[in-house]
C-alpha cells in the first residue's frame, strides 16, 4: 500500500475545544500515550536557564541515556529536542530510495520520509524479513496496537539490511514499559537506527527531549545537522536527573501496568473490545467509534480516533479517580 498523505494526531485539544466548547481546565485529554504521573521536576540551577548548554552537560546526558536504556557505553548517540525532530531529520540524511513501513503505525514516519523525497509504502509485519526496501521502519512496541517484534529477530534484520547498504529504523518510543523488547543492547551496530522518546514515559512531553542511536557516521551527520545547543539547558538538567532515578522508573512501570489493567476493565464494561496497546495507552474496538468519540467530546473527554480505522479508539490513562469517574459516566451516558 502506498503512503496516504492524511495525518492525524492525538493531543489536538484546541481543535476539540473549538468544536465542543469549554476551556482547557474542563477537559480530560486521553488522546496521547503520555504518562499522566510525570517525573517530579527537580529544582534547576540558575545557569540552566541563563547559560548556553555546554559540552560537558551534553556528555553527561548522553552517558545517563546509554546507562538507562541499556546501550553499550560507547554507542554513538545524538540527543535532540524531541524524538519528532529525529523522525523529521533522519529521512533528509538518507539518499532517496524505497522505504517500507510496518503499518498501521505512527503516521509521522510515512509523512516525513515521503516529504524528503523517498518512495514510501506500508507493509504488514509478516512481510518485513523479505521486503527489499532500502529502509525498513518499525515501531516497537507498535503504536497504536502495542504489538512487539522480538529484538533478536530485528537485530538479524538490521544485519541483513547493513549487508546490502540499507537501514532498519526502530522507533522505541514506548519501550520503557517493555524493556525486554528494546534493541539498545545492539545500539551502534551497522544498519540499525534506534529512536527513543524521553517525554512519554517520564510524562514530560513539553520538555522536548529524545535520542537516536545509530552507526557512527550517521550519528555524526545528525549531530552536525542539529548544530550546537540543540538541547536546552533545562532539558539537559532534568534529563540527567530523571534517567538516573532507577527507583522512580521501577515504581512507575508497576503503577502504569496496574492502571492499564484497570483501564481495560473500564472499557470492557462499557462494551468496548480490547484491541491491544501498551501500559501507557489502550486500544479498543467499537462499531460506532466515531459517535462514541463525539459523545465523549461533548463530555469534554478527548480520545484518539483513526481516519483509516473508524472502529478503533485509543485511550490514554486517566490521571486520577475523578477523571476515571467522568470517563465511566460518559461511556455509560447515551446522550
Amino acid at each position: 500500500m502506498l503512503y496516504h498523505p492524511a495525518v492525524d494526531h492525538g493531543g489536538a485539544l484546541d481543535r476539540a475545544i473549538a468544536r465542543f466548547g469549554g476551556v482547557r481546565s474542563d477537559w480530560i485529554d486521553l488522546s496521547t500515550g503520555i504518562n499522566p504521573w510525570p517525573y517530579p521536576v527537580p529544582a534547576l540551577p540558575a545557569d540552566a536557564w541563563t547559560r548556553l548548554p555546554d559540552e560537558r552537560g551534553l556528555a553527561d546526558l548522553a552517558a545517563a541515556a546509554r546507562d538507562f536504556y541499556g546501550a553499550p557505553a560507547e554507542a554513538p548517540l545524538v540527543a535532540a529536542p524531541g524524538s519528532q525532530a529525529l523522525i523529521q531529520l533522519l529521512p533528509r540524511l538518507v539518499p532517496p530510495g524505497e522505504v517500507a513501513i510496518v503499518a498501521p503505525t505512527y503516521a509521522e514516519h510515512a509523512r516525513c520520509w515521503a516529504v524528503a523525497g523517498h518512495h514510501v509504502r506500508t507493509i504488514g509485519a509478516e512481510a518485513l524479513e523479505r521486503d527489499p526496501a532500502d529502509v525498513l521502519v518499525v515501531v516497537n512496541p507498535n503504536n497504536p496496537d502495542g504489538s512487539v517484534l522480538r529484538p533478536g529477530q530485528l537485530a538479524a534484520l538490521a544485519q541483513a539490511q547493513a549487508a546490502r547498504g540499507g537501514l532498519l529504523v526502530v522507533d522505541e518510543a514506548f519501550a520503557e514499559v517493555v524493556p525486554a523488547a528494546s534493541l539498545t543492547p545492539w545500539a551502534g551496530m551497522p544498519g540499525l537506527v534506534l529512536l527513543r522518546s524521553f517525554g512519554k514515559f517520564f510524562g514530560l512531553a513539553g520538555l522536548r527531549l529524545g535520542f537516536a542511536f545509530g552507526p557512527a557516521d550517521l550519528v555524526q551527520c545528525m549531530n552536525a545537522a542539529f548544530g550546537p545547543w540543540a538541547v536546552a539547558g533545562p532539558a539537559l538538567a532534568v534529563g540527567r536527573t530523571a534517567l538516573a532515578d532507577r527507583a522512580w522508573a521501577a515504581a512507575t512501570r508497576s503503577r502504569l501496568a496496574e492502571a492499564a489493567r484497570a483501564h481495560d476493565d473500564i472499557l470492557s464494561a462499557a462494551g468496548l473490545a480490547p484491541a491491544g496497546g501498551t501500559d501507557l495507552f489502550r486500544l479498543a474496538r467499537f462499531a460506532d467509534a466515531g459517535p462514541l468519540a463525539d459523545r465523549l467530546g461533548r463530555h469534554h473527554i478527548l480520545v484518539r480516533r483513526f481516519i483509516d480505522r473508524p472502529d478503533r479508539l485509543r485511550f490514554g490513562l486517566p490521571p486520577d479517580a475523578a477523571a476515571e469517574a467522568r470517563l465511566v459516566a460518559a461511556l455509560c451516558n447515551k446522550d
